[in-house]
């Protein structure tokens, strides 16, 4: 054992010196704190983008001069934030703003396709004006891209505007931006917009069979086959020869439309007329039966492909085992899938997906869940559409917690997701009519609009409802703010016009019969007839009528936006907020909620 021995401390004294010594004063400095680690690869910047919350201290960071940019890394930072909108344009915008760096012209098609997606179109053509100055564009395909948002919001007239007026911006009109506006008005099912666009300047860019096909599949996808063939004849006419891509186009249309045997015969057809059979005709065929139901038909049409020397492709099996999945059952389709993994096939994430949706179907949640794990051991990961689907049947089997579970997963990997996503959690949160579901309900909508979705009015007006039949009224009025910076309310000055139709009865209770309580008309013609009593006549049987009509009114779940008002008004004056002075016929300044 180790002890303690005290010794003397004089001879210490021996060695020190009789003057203390002379210390010259220098400044004390301290070396500034290390700058915080900053990331190194596009999924690092997206963290950081989206978790920053101080602007200003983002952009000192993406400003470091130790940060080499390249149009390249910028990209797939904007590719990460595509499901955060709003942050992408923020990381762009702050970009923009940098001492060295200049954006490319893809970038500024990424800002561009995402603003035009949130619908800000003045934003959009504010990076149209800045490309033009920095002479980087805008090219052929930035203004495919606005033309396609249009086209999808319904504005299909602006989209052609756009296309006609290219070459103001120095960008000509060529044929494959002929094609592009043409297969973008046909997608969207604005087949007659656009055939009377190309009988106008087929001459003039010297239509080619790409064009004459866009078009014919534009009458095949909505069920005119009639009209394809006429383009068929027409072209044939014109002297341009159909291709393969042409009579592909046909054959689908036919089974798109229900002509099973219309179909088959064309198929025949074209085999006597010694076409060049490929996969797709194949896969065309083998789809076309399934879908029907003719499951016989397409495992012989599929053997057929084999023994005439056509591989089929991973999209030929994908076709056979959806249609084996919906038409006949799952575990004939998990033989075809591993059938197809034995033969050397790489399934993709459309196979897996289709695998996970029929085991969904059949209630194999735990199967689910293991396939789920393979795409993740064969190096395809789930993606938002393998989210969608299992969260959507966790929700349907009323396992809402393992709903969540599962998009709290997306939020913190690599899959982000979309506004399907949101739209099936938020429609679960009504089913157990619980306030604290309708609460996570109001902040999948806050979320969803933060980056970068946009609610339909149904949505917005259903959150509302919830909210305000579980007692939720101070998140309410968060909701009808939020509403209304999304453009999905009438201003308030029209508010007051849909809220005042001239009414004579003063009597809110002779609109409350059984026969008519529960049209939100009369609702909100009783809530108004009420604001207009005179106010001399507002004595203790008003103060009754009100109490007894808000108590009727609440109870109702299909209140729409403008009782949303009417009623917060009310339960601000029933619970006595309100005096005479605010309720005088027109002023409406106690519902000035947003």
């Amino acid at each position: 054992m180790f002890t303690l021995q005290h010794k003397p401390l004089n001879h210490l004294h021996q060695h020190l010196p009789l003057h203390p010594p002379k210390f010259h004063s220098r400044p004390i400095t301290t070396a500034p704190p290390p700058p915080p680690p900053q990331p190194t690869d596009p999924t690092s910047f997206a963290s950081l983008v989206l978790n920053s919350t101080n602007p200003h201290a983002l952009t000192q960071t993406l400003h470091s001069p130790t940060l080499q940019w390249t149009p390249q890394l910028v990209d797939q930072i904007i590719k990460r934030l595509w499901n955060h909108a709003l942050k992408a344009l923020h990381f762009f915008n702050i970009l923009s703003r940098h001492p060295t760096y200049i954006h490319s012209l893809s970038s500024f098609d990424h800002a561009v396709d995402l603003a035009a997606r949130l619908r800000d179109y003045k934003t959009v053509w504010t990076l149209v004006h800045r490309m033009k100055s920095l002479r980087l564009g805008p090219a052929p395909k930035t203004f495919a891209i606005i033309a396609e948002r249009y086209v999808s919001a319904g504005k299909a007239d602006r989209a052609v505007k756009i296309f006609l007026s290219m070459h103001e911006h120095g960008c000509r009109q060529s044929l494959n931006s002929f094609n592009t506006i043409l297969d973008l008005l046909c997608k969207e099912k604005k087949v007659e917009k656009a055939y009377n666009l190309f009988k106008v300047f087929r001459g003039k860019f010297k239509a080619d069979v790409v064009s004459y096909n866009v078009i014919a599949n534009g009458w095949c996808l909505i069920k005119r086959t009639n009209k394809a063939l006429e383009i068929l004849k027409e072209m044939v006419e014109r002297g341009i020869d159909p291709n393969l891509t042409t009579y592909n186009i046909i054959l689908k249309g036919y089974f798109r439309a229900g002509q099973i045997e219309e179909a088959w015969r064309f198929f025949l057809e074209m085999k006597n007329r010694k076409c060049e059979i490929d996969v797709v005709t194949y896969t065309t065929v083998v789809h076309g039966f399934g879908v029907v139901g003719e499951i016989n038909r397409a495992r012989n049409v599929f053997d057929e492909m084999i023994k005439e020397g056509v591989l089929p492709s991973v999209v030929t099996y994908n076709a056979l085992i959806q249609v084996l999945c919906k038409k006949d059952n799952v575990e004939n389709a998990i033989l075809v899938f591993e059938e197809m993994v034995r033969k050397g096939y790489v399934p993709n994430s459309i196979t897996y997906n289709l695998v996970i949706r029929g085991l969904c179907h059949a209630g194999e949640m735990e199967r689910v869940i293991e396939y789920m794990n393979r795409m993740k051991d064969d190096e395809c990961e789930p993606n938002v559409q393998t989210y969608n689907v299992v969260i959507r049947y966790f929700c349907d089997a009323g396992e809402i917690e393992k709903g969540l579970e599962l998009f709290e997963k997306m939020g913190s990997g690599d899959c982000l997701p979309n506004l399907d996503t949101y739209n099936i959690l938020i429609s679960a949160m009504f089913v157990r009519k619980k306030s604290d579901d309708l609460l996570v309900a109001g902040k999948l909508l806050i979320e969803m609009v933060d980056r970068g979705f946009m609610p339909r009015r149904f949505t917005f007006n259903r959150v509302l409802n919830g909210l305000l039949l579980t007692g939720n009224q101070g998140f309410a009025k968060e909701i009808l703010r939020l509403q209304s910076r999304c453009g999905r309310l009438p201003q308030i000055s029209r508010w007051r016009y849909l809220l005042h139709p001239s009414i004579s009865n003063s009597d809110p209770q002779c609109l409350l019969s059984d026969a008519n309580r529960r049209s939100v008309e009369y609702r909100r013609k009783t809530l108004v007839t009420w604001m207009n009593i005179p106010l001399d006549e507002k004595n203790e049987d008003w103060h009754s009528s009100l109490q007894q009509t808000y108590g009727i009114l609440r109870g109702y779940e299909e209140i729409d936006s403008r009782i949303c008002f009417l009623v917060l008004g009310m339960k601000n004056l029933v619970s006595g907020i309100s005096s005479h002075d605010h309720t005088k016929s027109g002023d409406w300044s106690h519902l000035s909620l947003l």
